[in-house]
């Protein structure tokens, strides 16, 4: 793998988390039990069925089927420090009922991404590698106990273009902790990835990714909150560490709910034609279960 941040980022984008799943979480209103996953979803949401919602787009293991479009501006990468590269990530998330006990979480992350002067001072444009993670979690929540979600996450070679992907098959285990309480919403997500196939030119793949993340919602349906987007290149030994801070707002648009997120970043670690800061504004529309 690639020392160069369009791998990293690729490789670990979740992501980002990491961080379209984890949008506004408001304080859910007292009679509704913490993480509940009885939120009606009809065409009318009263202000009760909005805390609930948005308490849910904080909790990945939530049982909400949430349509994310996370779009992500970095700038200062490449050999002159003057790279800039746009990612759309989308992140459809989808629980799936086992039984009573147990339910699935699938959540797919697939890159749009266009990039200057990251590579030397060439342009490249196209989809990159594709990511998924299934998560086996409790179908029910209680209140003030953290929920807790596992299983495998695979990498798929998609990208259109060599320098937009890794060219590797890769999987291995994930694992997410949430605790949701008054408002505040903390967790980890984790992974990591080794290559199992691909072009044999091009280097293996072990990453780490770790995702802390920790916010606070008001009434108003309003959260801020960061998180840490960090992944470890074991194969060239290379922390990649963007801090996320935000801001997000859940509304509805006629009868649809959607969370706005609005945030900045910076590199406390990058490669060394890594970037050092960057934007990122996310729309998520909540869908009928």
């Amino acid at each position: 793998m690639s020392c160069r941040p369009y791998t990293s980022l690729t490789v670990v984008a979740a992501l980002s988390l990491a961080t379209g799943c984890l949008q506004a979480a408001p304080t859910a209103p007292p009679s509704a039990p913490d993480g509940s996953i009885q939120a009606s979803l009809a065409p009318s949401h009263d202000a009760g069925d909005m805390a609930e919602i948005a308490k849910k787009l904080n909790d990945p293991t939530a049982s909400l089927i949430s349509l994310p479009f996370q779009n992500n501006f970095d700038f200062g990468a490449g050999p002159d420090g003057d790279g800039f590269q746009y990612k759309l990530n989308i992140q459809p998330v989808i629980p799936i009922e086992l039984n009573d006990d147990w339910k699935i979480i699938w959540r797919t992350i697939l890159p749009f991404i266009t990039q200057k002067d990251i590579i030397g001072t060439t342009d490249q444009t196209g989809l990159g590698d594709l990511n998924t993670t299934i998560w086996l979690a409790p179908q029910k929540k209680h209140e003030g106990q953290p929920t807790i979600g596992f299983g495998p996450v695979i990498q798929f070679p998609t990208a259109t273009d060599d320098l937009l992907g890794t060219e590797k098959w890769a999987l291995g285990p994930s694992f997410i902790f949430v605790h949701q309480s008054h408002g505040w919403t903390v967790g980890i997500l984790a992974n990591h990835l080794w290559s199992v196939a691909g072009e044999d030119d091009r280097q293996d793949l072990s990453v780490t990714f770790l995702q802390p993340f920790l916010s606070y919602t008001t009434p108003k349906h309003t959260t801020v909150g960061f998180n840490l987007e960090s992944g470890y290149d074991w194969e060239n030994e290379q922390w990649t560490v963007p801090i996320n801070v935000f801001i997000t707002q859940l509304v509805k648009i006629g009868k649809v709910p959607v969370s706005f997120q609005l945030g900045g970043r910076y590199y406390a670690e990058a490669p060394d034609e890594g970037p050092e800061w960057g934007l990122r504004f996310s729309a998520t529309v909540v869908l009928p279960e």
